[in-house]
C-alpha cells in the first residue's frame, strides 16, 4: 500500500474543497476552446466578454468583443445586460482565463440568480487559455481603437 505524505494529502483536500465551492457558485458556467469558439463566433447570438482592465488597449482583443474591466465588472452589469440584449450564450475571458474571467463570468451567474431577470442568456461560458492562449494559437487578433469593436475578422 502506497501512503501519500501530509504535504500531498492537504494539496488533494484543498483542491477537492475548491471543487466543490467553485461547482456551487458556477453549475451554468462552461469552457470552450478557442477552436470551439472560433467556429460559434459568426453566430450572430454570441457575444465575447473580454474583462481584462488596462493591457486591452495595448495588447489587442478578439474582434467584436465588448469590453467590461473586471475591476468595476460588477457595478456595470446591467450595462452588459443590455448590450447584449440579443445574445444568448455569454464567452468570458481575461488574459489567462484563470482568476477574472471565471470571477466576472460567476458574478453574472450569481446576479442573475439574485434577481431572476430573464434576459435571455442561456449560456455562460470561459474561454480556455484566455486572450493570451488565443493569440499564441495563431487565432487572428483585432487592434481596432474602436468602442465598442465592430471587428468581425477573428
Amino acid at each position: 500500500m502506497y501512503i501519500l505524505p501530509v504535504k500531498e494529502l492537504v494539496q488533494l483536500f484543498r483542491v477537492s474543497v475548491e471543487r466543490k465551492r467553485i461547482g456551487k457558485m458556477a453549475r451554468s458556467i462552461t469552457y470552450i476552446t478557442g477552436s470551439q469558439l472560433l467556429s460559434l463566433k459568426p453566430r450572430p447570438n454570441l457575444a465575447i466578454v473580454d474583462v481584462r482592465d488596462d493591457e486591452r488597449s495595448y495588447d489587442g482583443h478578439i474582434a467584436g468583443s465588448v469590453h467590461y474591466a473586471s475591476d468595476t465588472f460588477y457595478e456595470k452589469i446591467p450595462n452588459l445586460i443590455q448590450a447584449v440584449s440579443r445574445k444568448d450564450t455569454l464567452v468570458f475571458h481575461c488574459a489567462l482565463s484563470q482568476v477574472r474571467g471565471p470571477k466576472c463570468a460567476r458574478r453574472l451567474v450569481d446576479y442573475l440568480s439574485k434577481t431572476k431577470e430573464d434576459v435571455g442568456i442561456k449560456k455562460i461560458m470561459v474561454l480556455e487559455r484566455g486572450f493570451n492562449g488565443w493569440e499564441a494559437s495563431g487565432r487572428p487578433v483585432c487592434r481596432c481603437t474602436e468602442i465598442p469593436c465592430k471587428g468581425d475578422s477573428a
